[in-house]
């Protein structure tokens, strides 16, 4: 079985970087993805489905640092589905974890185009504790 998923959108906010009990970085954001509709007579009209992505460690960092609201990036990562309760009703939500992130467009530093950046987390992702799952969102 493989899970991998591929995104490339807009930012919907900056990242919001917080850190786990035990002091690791967790950035979290949202991405805006169009999807071509298939109804008949919408012009070629596009939906927009937004999507959560979560990063850790580094490239959490790293998004808090360089990303901003509106920039376009492409993202490759795995499709995550938290569950949890509230309230005594039992509820869960999708979230894409990211491994891989790259900027596109221009750099804001820059007044033209530059090259794509990449960030990449690294080769051997490190055991997450239960406790670093508690993350204050």
């Amino acid at each position: 079985m493989y899970n991998k998923v591929f995104l490339i959108g807009n930012l919907t906010r900056d990242p919001e970087v917080r850190f786990t009990n035990s002091g690791i970085p967790v950035a979290r954001f949202a991405v805006a993805v169009n999807r071509p509709t298939s109804k008949k007579g919408d012009g070629g009209q596009n939906e927009v489905d937004f999507i959560n992505i979560v990063a850790w460690r580094r490239l959490a960092e790293i998004c808090r640092d360089y990303m901003k609201k509106g920039r376009p990036i492409a993202i490759e990562g795995s499709l995550q589905i938290r569950k949890y309760e509230k309230d005594g009703e039992k509820r869960s939500f999708t979230e894409v974890v990211a491994d891989n992130i790259q900027m596109l467009g221009r750099r804001e530093d820059q007044g033209k185009a530059g090259p794509a950046e990449e960030v990449k987390t690294p080769a051997a992702a490190p055991e997450i504790k239960e406790d670093d799952q508690e993350v204050p969102f």
